[in-house]
């Protein structure tokens, strides 16, 4: 088994946002940010090759179907499609893809499922793969409330549902999943996040998607503005690092520009964090 890290587009965005309540003279300490109070993130997908040759994808990123003006306003660096160009200099084809896993549908998850803006009408680019969503989530995405709305595309979802291969999960995952991944599930970032567990032989391997963005939110306190429940996200977390510890399991960040993944530990003060580890190492 393979696990790649494949980074999509890049955004900026304000870094109060992100560290919701934390004061800057904390964040900025782990995220300097620029003269308009940003910090640099990444959109990073996870690529699994299994031995028999499935290719499943977690997560793709914001993409680039954005219009000119969004992409502005929500931070997008790039304008091409990095998820798919990174992928071609590994020599994988989109059209190879055999699943892929979505978190959530917030579009900085999602979007890169979707063409390039300048390439015309939208269309998935992963033409034969299944797409697995959580159907709380799925339902979300369809219903928004006011404070999320902008966080949903509703051509996404359109598409989705006319392609015959989306597949909700409502606990346990799909069939050709089910060897390999387990669902832990969380409400306080919003309603149905659905994070993977990965097996592997050197330790269980989790998708922590936007309930541990990155490695300074592993410390339990911090979560972010975007958080439906900010009291919610910090007890959700702690009771998933409290499960995971014993097992020496690593996380993977999606949102951390320096660290893809780390394993997880806890000092004599309780406090959580990760060591950094490279996934060529994860067999």
């Amino acid at each position: 088994m393979k696990l790649i890290a494949i980074d999509g587009n890049s955004q900026k965005l304000d870094g109060g946002a992100m560290y919701g309540n934390a004061p800057r003279a904390m964040w900025e300490k782990w995220s300097p940010p620029d003269s308009l109070n940003r910090i640099s993130l990444a959109c990073r997908s996870l690529l699994v090759v299994t031995d028999d040759g499935q290719k499943i994808l977690f997560e793709a990123g914001i993409g680039a179907f954005f219009e000119p003006k969004l992409r502005e306003r929500f931070g997008v660096v790039e304008q091409t499609h990095c998820l798919i160009e990174n992928m071609a200099r590994l020599g994988i084809d989109p059209s190879t893809i055999d699943d892929v896993v979505l978190s959530h549908l917030h579009f900085d998850h999602a979007g890169g499922i979707l063409s390039r803006y300048e390439d015309g009408p939208l269309h998935l680019v992963f033409s034969k793969a299944r797409f697995h969503a959580s159907r709380k989530n799925w339902e979300r995405s369809n219903a928004p409330h006011a404070r999320d709305r902008a966080s949903f595309v509703p051509e996404l979802n359109r598409l989705l549902n006319e392609s015959g291969r989306l597949f909700l999960v409502d606990k346990e995952p799909h069939a050709a999943l089910a060897h390999l991944v387990r669902f832990h599930w969380s409400d306080g970032h919003t309603p149905g996040l659905m994070m993977s567990e990965i097996k592997t032989p050197s330790g269980p391997i989790v998708f922590t998607s936007d309930l541990i963005p990155g490695a300074p939110w592993v410390h339990v306190p911090i979560s972010m503005g975007y958080d439906r429940f900010p009291e919610l996200v910090i007890d959700e977390k702690r009771q998933l690092l409290e499960e995971l510890l014993p097992r020496q399991a690593m996380l993977f960040f999606t949102h951390d520009p320096e660290v893809s993944c780390g394993r997880l530990q806890k000092d004599a003060a309780g406090k959580f964090s990760t060591v950094p580890v490279m996934l060529s190492d994860v067999h």
